[in-house]
């Protein structure tokens, strides 16, 4: 079973983005944001993931990043999709861009 653990990408004061990492590459990301009343998390992970490792995904999304921050599983609601990562786009120009696509 692979171990997973995150790489925090943003914060915001209503929400975070995390890569979602294994000792092999990065698996997933996370975005979780925070409304006055409930937790909405959406989980993207790879093709390869498992379905018991979705559960166990969540498990450690809710010990580590939800407890962290006073949030009970009961007020959390996770989106999750799996599928093919196409890559990172913008529409800046950015310079030895490190794989990062570029739009129109």
């Amino acid at each position: 079973m692979a171990q997973f653990f995150f790489e925090r990408e943003a914060r915001t004061a209503q929400s975070e983005c995390y890569t979602v990492m294994t000792e092999e590459s990065a698996v997933g990301r996370v975005d979780i944001h925070f409304a006055d009343t409930v937790v909405h998390a959406t989980l993207n992970v790879a093709e390869s993931i498992t379905t018991e490792e979705i559960q166990d995904l969540i498990d450690i999304i809710d010990e580590q990043l939800m407890d962290s921050v006073g949030i009970t599983r009961q007020e959390v609601i996770v989106h999750v999709h799996q599928g093919q990562d196409l890559g990172v786009f913008s529409t800046r120009n950015f310079e030895g861009n490190g794989g990062h696509e570029r739009l129109g």
